[in-house]
């Protein structure tokens, strides 16, 4: 038998692995660096795990390492086929899977404590284990279920190939609409409440399995109703958020097993996710209970009455001909039609012609935090263009072309009035460059259904047109130039 201090050597040093990589994710420039020390510190964990069940003559191993094999593969084949554009439903499915992890040995702790007759008698000990195991699961299960509500929200649905296709030519399922009356807040809170009375009845009558897969129904559907009522702009704030939860619920498995690298990952990663999180309200001037239990966006939106003449990708590119800078602006509507690659063109064509291009980051942009940063690297756009909200914010006065595509709240200058939805959210200043250019299908609202002055001003030339499209007509008329 090798000494327990040999393996908390191990698990120290896997934890030490997984603190220097969250410190580099701090910085685009040394992100990838820090997903490969976290990624070390996980293969060293499984390791010493896999090691130290050896050691003990733990039975079962090979089902074990042929768990661990067909999760590599799975991962493997998931990070080749995604594309950068998918990554908010990569993430959220990941979130729930971690989730999905912790709430299924919670479950299997439990039931093979029963199973055995290992359950300690009425004390401290039956408590705080049989409290940690069912924190574990309420917590595991509602970030499962919230996750796969996530990840279908930000797909547009769930497809299956025996349905009919719809009008783009995909066979859809189910989607899942933004719905939220007021009485569903009410339901919310009392699975909340059903959930704490379940593992408090786990407590006092251990051996009773009804209340332990009652609490993993409530949990489940609480999930559920959790993410239901939230709209797309949100969504960066519920994947941080379920981020956060998958990390609290391996802290409790951690807890429940006696693993010290769970409970120091998973506590890591939950205070991670919820400080993002804020950070991500902060952007939007919401807070963290106006998100989870307030509609926003999608109702009382307003009418567009007013028309503006389209420019052609002629008139841009004369307009671009002779700049000494240029600011990019991406918006959700670059990853729906996968424009990043003709943007990293279109920047190109002016740096060859001397101007200074960058590129302006609302951190709530897309569908998942740094949703435009991850868009822009797999184009190859060099980290040092990536200009942060507030930095870029000083540099667009003297802007001479400020280039928007697929942006419109991120961009209303309505914000800094302190009324409406957007009323003082942070936005990025594109009214007040020289000439905006903004890329766009039509002139309607945003989510927030507020209607964008900044359109019809007269410095602001629209295309009208699917982003990559657009930019690829822009690209050309450049090069004709």
């Amino acid at each position: 038998m090798v000494d327990a201090v040999v393996w908390d050597i191990g698990y120290l040093v896997s934890a030490a692995l997984f603190i220097m990589g969250i410190k580099k994710l701090s910085s685009p420039r040394t992100a990838p660096d820090g997903n490969r020390l976290g990624a070390y510190g996980m293969f060293l964990a499984v390791l010493v795990t896999l090691a130290k069940m050896y050691s003990e003559g733990f039975i079962g191993l090979e089902l074990i390492v042929g768990g661990l094999a067909i999760g590599t593969v799975v991962g493997v084949w998931l990070a080749i086929r995604v594309e950068m554009t998918g990554m908010p439903e990569l993430v959220a499915m990941f979130n729930g899977f971690g989730g999905a992890a912790s709430a299924l040995v919670g479950l299997s702790e439990v039931l093979g404590r029963l199973q055995t007759g290992n359950v300690p008698p009425p004390g401290v000990e039956l408590y705080a284990i049989w409290v940690a195991i069912g924190l574990s699961g309420l917590v595991g299960w509602l970030t499962l279920t919230g996750s796969m509500m996530a990840m279908g929200k930000l797909m547009g649905g769930f497809y299956i190939p025996l349905t009919k296709k719809d009008d783009r030519g995909r066979r859809k399922w189910v989607s899942f609409p933004t719905w939220g009356p007021p009485w569903l807040n009410i339901v919310k809170v009392g699975l909340l409440i059903a959930s704490v009375v379940l593992i408090v009845l786990t407590i006092q009558e251990p051996n009773n399995t009804d209340y332990i897969y009652g609490l993993v129904g409530a949990s489940c559907l609480l999930g559920i109703l959790f993410v239901l009522p939230i709209g797309g702009a949100d969504m960066p704030v519920v994947v941080s958020l379920l981020n956060s939860l998958s990390g609290i619920a391996a802290a409790f498995t951690g807890f429940v097993i006696g693993n010290n690298v769970l409970i120091i990952a998973g506590s890591m990663v939950g205070a991670a996710g919820l400080i993002l999180t804020f950070i991500m309200c902060k952007a939007m001037n919401r807070t963290l209970p106006a998100v989870l239990f307030k509609s926003f966006g999608g109702g009382g939106r307003e009418t567009v009455t007013r028309t503006k003449v389209g420019s052609d990708p002629e008139e841009v590119a004369m307009v671009c001909d002779g700049i000494a800078t240029c600011v990019i602006i991406p918006g959700y509507g670059m990853a729906v039609s996968q424009a990043q690659h003709t943007v990293k063109e279109f920047a190109d064509l002016l740096e060859a012609q001397g101007v200074d291009v960058k590129y302006g980051i609302h951190p709530v942009a897309g569908r998942m935090p740094g949703h435009m940063n991850v868009l822009l690297a797999e184009a190859n756009v060099p980290y040092e263009q990536l200009i942060e909200m507030d930095d870029i914010n000083s540099e667009l006065p003297e802007c001479d072309v400020a280039l928007v595509i697929g942006a419109n709240d991120t961009i209303n200058p309505v914000a800094r009035s302190g009324e409406g939805p957007l009323g003082g959210m942070p936005i990025i200043d594109a009214d007040k460059a020289r000439v905006v250019v903004i890329i766009k299908r039509s002139l309607n609202v945003g989510y927030a259904g507020v209607d964008n002055d900044l359109f019809f001003e007269d410095k602001t030339m629209m295309l009208f047109g699917d982003g990559k499209k657009m930019m690829n007509e822009l690209n050309s008329a450049i090069k004709d130039l």
